[in-house]
């Protein structure tokens, strides 16, 4: 093979397209103190090996490197003074003649072309290039560049990032297996409140939408909850009846939590979405219920009466619907695999909805 050594990365697709350039979390280290460049090189090998000794992470680098090779071109300024050569004069050359500089735009044949003043390649192709330059003097005189500019190799970053102003290096990571991406954020965050003085650092990316939208989920449930008491208030033309709906509903999510809690997972996105379903198929069976207790209430029956009538009737079909239900989750709860992580908790969080019945 013609590539004799080579660092290959295998990156997974961002969970949603557009934001960040790949899958886990971007972490954002800045120096904010504007100090030397190797030091901050220092402080972000620290940071790596600190985080990849985290259990909570994996994978943690950066493409940040201070030793790519480069060629400085050191100029004597005294002596280019001495020559009345002054310093925008060089630059410009060197600019011209290496980097390329637009002159202008002209159309032909209804097309535009832009004009750039550039050397040839083979007059730019190695850094002894320089030798063939000349600039001109205050007094008009040619002063050959090589008289002006020493070539020094050095070593440096290929780029310099900067993020909110601050020079900064964008540090890629993922949760480690068995971890989530919460954790994994606390964790790196953890690392992050130990960072030098003049050093700070913030989030992108996914993790950042993260963290701007996360401790939502609370405040969004009690509005459906709200909502779901409405409708019903609306449904049943008390303000009443509805709790009696209502009231069944936290014994199935502490069912959904006990399950979660056994089996060491973490209350996601996923465990969320189980939450949705939960609440709607224990509020359907109390609807049925309290629907049936309400007309036999109508018809004459004593209210206690009226409650055991209900419930007597609809106990048969909502043990065959849950039963169903909780074992139409089991493949879920005991997926492998790829994706096996989100049907885990799925189907954990929906099959243990039993473990609240006695309660309820």
């Amino acid at each position: 093979s013609a590539v004799k050594e080579a660092n290959v990365l295998a990156l997974n697709p961002p969970p949603v397209p557009g934001i960040g350039a790949a899958g886990g979390f971007e972490f954002i280290l800045e120096d904010r103190s504007g100090g030397d460049i190797q030091k901050f090189a220092g402080v972000i090998q620290d940071f790596l090996g600190q985080a990849n000794r985290r259990t909570e992470l994996t994978r943690v680098f950066t493409q940040f490197n201070v030793r790519t090779p480069q060629i400085e071109y050191v100029l004597d300024r005294e002596r280019a003074k001495t020559l009345g050569v002054s310093l925008s004069s060089i630059f410009g050359t060197l600019q011209t003649f290496f980097g390329g500089n637009y002159i202008n735009d002209f159309n032909l044949f209804g097309r535009t072309y832009k004009v750039t003043a550039q050397a040839e390649a083979a007059a730019r192709a190695s850094p002894e290039s320089v030798d063939g330059l000349y600039v001109r003097s205050d007094q008009g005189n040619m002063v050959p560049l090589s008289t002006l500019v020493a070539i020094k190799e050095i070593q440096g970053p290929e780029y310099i990032e900067r993020y909110n102003v601050f020079r900064a290096v964008t540090i890629n990571g993922s949760a480690a297996p068995g971890y989530s991406s919460g954790q994994a954020t606390l964790a790196t965050e953890a690392l992050g409140a130990n960072l030098p003085d003049g050093y700070a650092y913030d989030w992108t990316g996914t993790t950042y939408q993260e963290k701007i939208s996360g401790g939502q989920a609370g405040p969004i449930f009690g509005m459906a909850i709200v909502f779901v008491f409405l409708v019903l208030a609306a449904l049943y033309e008390s303000w009443a009846v509805p709790f009696a709906v209502l009231l069944g509903i936290p014994f199935a999510v502490l069912g959904a939590y006990i399950g979660l809690t056994l089996r060491g997972m973490a209350s996601d996105i996923y465990a969320q979405i189980g939450l949705v379903m939960l609440i709607g198929l224990a509020a359907k069976n109390a609807i049925l219920i309290v629907e049936f207790a309400k007309l036999a209430y109508e018809r004459g029956r004593p209210l206690v009466d009226a409650a055991i009538e209900g419930a007597r009737l609809r106990l048969r079909p909502i043990l065959m619907t849950s039963f169903a239900f909780i074992f139409g989750s089991v493949p879920l709860a005991i997926a492998t695999g790829a994706g096996s992580g989100a049907r885990l908790v799925l189907g954990t969080a929906v099959g243990a909805e039993p473990a609240g019945a006695p309660a309820r």
